[in-house]
């Protein structure tokens, strides 16, 4: 698959699965997508601490790779940064992006009864999570998203340098084809960037 793509193609991908809609300063609860890596909590605190993340959701259940519980190492580590428990909502069971949503969802509707909007914190071209908010939550109606550069076998995948990353490059490119045919098969739902939120 990765051979297919052109050197030509290589901006669109990155455009298409660039997650980023970044949120207003204003309060808005933080939905951490499952990962074995730290910069989500980083990004939930320093919100957090600057007022804008009254609520954040940690989800993921045992990691593949490590065996740690991704869900209950975010509330940890969320602690570890001054976040007060009472803020932190935990979901620890889920395998996949799918059901960090699923599993979540009423925590979700906790912060949408509370006035919050959600910003989710995922992989810079994690676009899958995008996808997969809006399909199981579409009430979520419009909302953001903070994207980071995962770090693989030391290497950072970034938004400039994933072409010439092998784990970057199979990842990003699985993330555009997947998405591509689930929203044309209708499992995914459509989703697209207006005025700077996710709708």
């Amino acid at each position: 698959m990765t051979d297919d793509v052109t050197p030509e193609q290589l901006p669109e991908i990155t455009r298409f699965v660039d997650v980023q809609a970044f949120p207003p300063d204003e309060p808005s609860a933080c939905f951490l997508f499952g990962t074995n890596q730290a910069p989500p909590v980083d990004i939930a605190a320093e919100r957090y601490h600057r007022g804008f993340a009254p609520l954040i959701i940690a989800t993921g259940g045992v990691n593949r790779h490590t065996g740690i519980v991704e869900g209950q190492v975010f509330r940890k580590l969320l602690i570890e940064r001054g976040v007060p428990a009472d803020a932190i909502r935990v979901e620890d069971r889920s395998a996949n992006t799918w059901q960090n949503v699923e599993n979540a969802l009423p925590l979700v509707r906790e912060a949408l009864a509370a006035g919050l909007a959600i910003t989710a914190v995922c992989k810079w071209y994690h676009r899958r999570a995008i996808h997969v908010m809006k399909t199981i939550a579409p009430e979520v109606g419009p909302f953001h998203a903070i994207g980071w550069d995962p770090v693989y076998s030391g290497e950072p995948i970034t938004r400039q340098d994933w072409p010439g990353v092998p784990a970057g490059k199979r990842r990003v490119i699985r993330e555009w084809d997947e998405v591509a045919r689930r929203v044309a098969d209708g499992s995914f739902a459509v989703v697209e960037r207006l005025d700077g939120a996710w709708c």
